[in-house]
């Protein structure tokens, strides 16, 4: 039985190397190389989403209140350094209207409000992904 067995995988091995090699158009090759291509461009941007918020807006269940980019300086934190906080202090703006904004990266947006996201950009940046180096981008 076993060499009954052994017989009938050897002539379909045969049979399979008989067989003419199937060949690919080149459309599907063209198709197929512009997909990984695609994948190799988009997967490391240097520049991660972000959304200005108001530090000092956190609320445990909805996260940061989304305010107008006009509020963020361009580049640049607008308090507390690389080491700050990532939850304010609940306080709000106030009376006196001035509010502690800044760049919010990689968050979860859920209608004007973002959470689960980091203050450092170059920690978004950093994600080692599908054609990324090491140091990030940009």
């Amino acid at each position: 039985m076993a060499a009954e067995q052994e017989q009938k995988q050897e002539q379909k091995q045969e049979q399979r190397q008989k067989r003419p090699r199937r060949r690919l158009r080149s459309s599907t090759v063209v198709l197929g190389g512009m997909g990984v291509l695609a994948a190799a461009l988009t997967s490391c941007g240097s520049e991660p989403d972000k959304r200005c918020v108001d530090r000092d807006s956190y609320d445990s269940l909805t996260g940061y209140k989304i305010v107008g980019d006009k509020n963020c300086k361009s580049g640049t934190s607008s308090s507390k350094g690389k080491g700050g906080s990532s939850y304010g202090t609940g306080t709000g703006t106030g009376k006196s209207g001035r509010m502690d904004a800044d760049w919010y990266y990689d968050s979860d947006v859920d209608g004007r409000y973002a959470d689960y996201g980091t203050f450092s950009r170059s920690e978004a940046v950093d994600r080692d992904g599908f054609g990324c180096s090491g140091s990030g981008g940009g």
